[in-house]
């Protein structure tokens, strides 16, 4: 059954849905079935995958606002092992869709649940607000990942993701954890960066992942191309720095790149 992890931050900018595109394009690349659910209503993850979004007949909007199996919205990409379930538009109006809807926190999960056999590890990109659609990700969730950037305001809103974070473990999902912090836009000439990254290891102590991801320009344009880093340009730094990213992931989940 696949490990779901929300990969989560309100404050936008910040590196989420980079993050989520190449780090699901690396595990799949190692070896791993992986799905990335693009619960974000501007769709970029969807867009980062190659996916027409103009040309969707469904999307993940259509299954959490009206039940349709997950099945029927996941699509194969071209990309070794990697599927996604896409966003829409329509997904920016769900919020007020689901205000009176029972159990509007679970939709998600319950919708999920048929799928999770399919692959080794689900990743939900989220979008930047901490309203039904991210409460949604975090009770279908075994874990939640925080990419931040190592800039001067990069804490901030760290302790309202985290006293959301307390209230989903207490009220609906008791066995949700941490996964791990991610650095991104990382510059280590800068005094400013060494300032960041030593506040975020004493926010979150030993989750912090050893592995940064650089300011790269291959990373900024392989998005405009429908494509995940690794496969615009593997020789990029930005594409070295998600591989080790994937293989530390596997690492501390007790599992190795099977390529």
């Amino acid at each position: 059954m696949a490990k779901t992890v929300a990969i989560v931050n309100q404050k936008g900018g910040v590196g989420k849905t980079t993050s989520a595109v190449n780090l699901t394009a690396a595990i799949g690349d190692a070896g791993y079935k992986t799905l990335l659910i693009d619960i974000d209503p501007q769709g970029n993850s969807t867009s980062g995958l190659g996916i027409n979004k103009r040309g969707l007949q469904t999307s993940v909007y259509d299954s959490i606002v009206n039940g349709l199996p997950m099945d029927s919205v996941i699509i194969e990409t071209s990309y070794k092992n990697v599927c996604v379930a896409p966003s829409s538009m329509n997904l920016a109006g769900a919020e007020l869709e689901l205000v009176d809807s029972e159990k509007r926190e679970s939709k998600l999960k319950t919708i999920l649940a048929p799928s999770k056999d399919n692959f080794d590890f689900i990743f939900l990109d989220c979008p930047p607000s901490l309203g039904i659609i991210t409460l949604n990700a975090l009770c279908a969730a075994d874990t939640f990942l925080v990419p931040i950037q190592c800039e001067y305001y990069a804490l901030e809103g760290l302790t309202q993701l985290m006293s959301t974070v307390r209230q989903v473990k207490r009220l609906y999902n008791p066995m949700l954890e941490l996964e791990g912090v991610l650095l991104t836009m990382y510059d280590g000439r800068l005094n400013l960066t060494q300032q960041v990254v030593n506040e975020v290891k004493k926010f979150f102590p030993k989750k912090v992942y050893a592995s940064v991801i650089p300011r790269n320009v291959r990373l900024s344009e392989a998005p405009s191309f429908g494509e995940p880093v690794m496969y615009y340009d593997r020789s990029s730094k930005g594409a070295a720095a998600y591989e080790a990213l994937a293989e530390e992931f596997l690492s501390i989940n007790g599992k190795s790149p099977k390529r």
